[in-house]
């Protein structure tokens, strides 16, 4: 992976560079930010130039030996943690077990990718994706083997909020006590949800939203797309190169949800108990991360409903298919009833977050809209 690749962030870029040059590095990095901004593809990105063995001022060589292997993810010096679910009938209970399909999944996705995309690759189901306390025997093991070629062994951490406690203990006594020449590049979505202690051993590289004139350059020159195209996507990706690139690809995912978005407030308006039965099976079926998406996705819904009824296109973020849903649905969201939507949205998804029967939250949830819906 190199820096030139990845889609603006050149302040993040050119501080990572500075600190390999000067000799610089912190042993633990933690790299947060919204999903889809570039965070994983920068901290693969500096691995690479970490142990690339001719760098240029500003880049990898991209020729030497460690380069090529980096360019596949099989250096022996580069290791990486992220979300699994366990299979026990294939044996598939660490992330090593999961490598191949990783390698697969990260270069098919070009290095942009969330966990949703992730857990479809791997057939999850209606698993949710986490990090399970064995990886910590399988963490230490590595750090545990001597460095083969590199200069540094680097340990990429995806998603470090879905580590199990006990797990995530053993990597805070780690961090403590690092092992020589030993570096640790975790990559967050929600810094957050990480246990306060390893938030604070780490240095922390904040990675903003991609500027909308770098989405622009970068889709019309990897997908020639027009300009005034280009630009419509970019706005309504709001920072995130991923969803821009999901928005002109017409993804399936939002399709989906935004069918299933209208179909529930349709039957919810029209109080129709056994078209609510229904949509609450479907959603039931989809799978516990998917469900969580959709929740998300109908939090942003109604926030970009409300706002739209300001009338102001240059802060609405709205896909052709939604602005025409909202021209009859948006009046229905107003001041007497916006808290109530966003609060009874974020609860069903902190019940799905807890396990609860999918069925019951989203027949409770349609109820609740019934209700919402005509004040």
């Amino acid at each position: 992976m190199f820096f030139k690749d990845i889609v603006g962030q050149s302040e993040v870029k050119e501080r990572l560079v500075t600190s390999a040059r000067k000799g610089l590095i912190p042993h633990a990095q933690l790299f947060c930010g919204p999903e889809g901004v570039g965070k994983f593809p920068l901290a693969l990105a500096y691995a690479q130039y970490l142990n690339c063995e001719n760098p240029t001022d500003n880049d990898s060589c991209g020729k030497c030996a460690a380069c090529v292997k980096y360019a596949h993810l099989t250096h022996p010096d580069l290791h990486f943690v992220f979300p699994i679910v366990k299979k026990a009938a294939k044996k598939k209970e660490v992330c090593d077990d999961y490598i191949a399909d990783w390698r697969e999944f990260v270069k098919q996705h070009n290095y942009y990718f969330n966990l949703t995309q992730w857990l479809d690759h791997i057939d999850a189901e209606n698993s949710q994706g986490l990090i399970y306390a064995k990886e910590s025997e399988e963490i230490l093991r590595k750090l545990s083997l001597r460095i083969y070629e590199a200069k540094y062994k680097i340990m990429i951490i995806w998603l470090p909020e879905k580590m199990h406690e006990s797990c995530a203990n053993k990597l805070l006594k780690i961090i403590e006590e690092p092992t020589d020449n030993t570096i640790f590049l975790l990559v967050s979505d929600t810094p957050d949800n990480i246990i306060t202690t390893i938030q604070s051993r780490c240095q922390r590289i904040n990675v903003h939203g991609v500027a909308e004139s770098d989405i622009v350059q970068a889709l019309e020159s990897e997908y020639n797309i027009l300009p005034d195209d280009a630009t419509t996507v970019a706005h309504l990706s709001k920072g995130s190169y991923l969803k821009a690139v999901e928005t002109i690809s017409l993804n399936e995912e939002h399709k989906f949800f935004f069918n299933l978005f209208v179909q529930m407030m349709r039957a919810s308006y029209a109080r129709n108990i056994k078209e609510i039965k229904t949509i609450g099976n479907e959603l039931a079926a989809i799978g516990r991360e998917n469900q969580k998406s959709f929740l998300i996705y109908s939090q942003r819904m109604v926030r970009e409903y409300f706002v739209s009824n300001l009338h102001q296109p240059e802060i609405t973020y709205l896909a052709q298919d939604e602005a025409n849903f909202g021209i009859r649905f948006a009046p229905f969201i107003n001041e007497r009833n916006i808290v109530g939507f966003m609060d009874e949205l974020a609860l069903a998804e902190r019940h799905i977050e807890q396990n609860v029967n999918a069925k019951m939250v989203f027949f409770d949830l349609c109820l609740k809209i019934t209700m919402l819906i005509k004040q």
